[in-house]
């Protein structure tokens, strides 16, 4: 541990009190494997900073502890804070304060789910009673309430394709992997507090995946910024999807920008060209990728 806390003062990111960094670190395993071999490479190297006669460190701060190490250790355990071929750092970033020449941005982008139509909420009252408990037979031992909602959400991501290469070290198979794993896990995700309680298992019933280029990514929540109503019998599924594909056939008819479409859809909404419909997730995720790879 001590070791670990010199090593990484070598290059500004000097252990506070408790032996843990200023902020948080998030190291893919590669890079953490590699500290690892370097610290045990240069084992004897890694001495702890000079004291003072009054048992003070000599010099200031991070400044003094990277100044105070062997050259050739400094730039080994620098080289290290590369990424590591990490998915998830490549995708959503981190930052080093202390470090900003080896900040990793993100190649991805996620806005909050927002849902199509106004929504109120609703309380879940609960109890729990003790059937032990003989002295007192009136009561409940606990009770509260939880707050819910039901509604039709809209979620959008964007990728951007080349960064996340580029973040991968231009590994293009390990780049088409963590993609399509995104995909998948961004239409499958589902919450997962208070699932005994809810089962919120709702599958997407419509999902659009587009692969553009020569262009700016477009968000289409704007298409709920009048909150969706449906008549008696109709599907506010529906309707949403409906609302979602004109506005994008709007936009796209004004900014333009060459692209593809690929169109889950389970709710027989008129696509009137806004996409090719897919009869299934991995048909959808199969196709975009082959589109990216074009």
């Amino acid at each position: 541990m001590a070791k670990a806390e010199i090593a990484l003062s070598y290059v500004k990111l000097k252990a506070a009190e408790g032996g843990k960094t200023q902020y948080l670190l998030f190291l893919g395993k590669n890079e953490i494997a590699a500290l690892a071999e370097a610290i045990h490479q240069f084992w004897d190297q890694i001495v702890p900073e000079a004291k003072e006669a009054g048992g003070k460190a000599k010099g200031k701060g991070k400044a003094a502890a990277a100044g105070s190490a062997p050259k050739e250790i400094q730039d080994r355990i620098a080289s290290i804070f590369n990424g590591g071929k990490a998915v998830d750092v490549a995708l959503f970033g981190r930052m080093l304060a202390d470090m900003p020449e080896r900040n990793q941005h993100a190649a991805c982008q996620v806005a909050h789910a927002i849902s199509t139509h106004a929504v109120e909420r609703e309380f879940d009252f609960y109890t729990a009673v003790d059937d032990l408990k003989p002295e007192d037979t009136a009561g409940a031992d606990m009770m509260g309430t939880v707050e819910f909602n039901s509604a039709c959400f809209y979620r959008y991501a964007v990728v951007d394709w080349e960064k996340l290469k580029g973040n991968l070290q231009d590994d293009a198979e390990l780049s088409e992997r963590g993609l399509k794993a995104f995909l998948e896990g961004f239409v499958m995700a589902e919450p997962t507090g208070k699932q005994n309680t809810f089962a919120a298992h709702n599958q997407p019933e419509f999902v659009a995946v587009s692969v553009r280029r020569n262009t700016a990514p477009s968000n289409f929540a704007n298409a709920f910024e009048t909150a969706i109503h449906v008549r008696k019998d109709e599907s506010l599924t529906k309707v949403s999807a409906e609302t979602l594909v004109g506005k994008a056939k709007k936009l796209r008819a004004v900014y333009g920008g060459d692209g593809q479409t690929f169109v889950l859809n389970l709710t027989d909404t008129k696509l009137d060209g806004f996409g090719t419909p897919v009869s299934t997730l991995k048909e959808l995720v199969e196709k975009s990728l082959t589109a990216v790879k074009e």
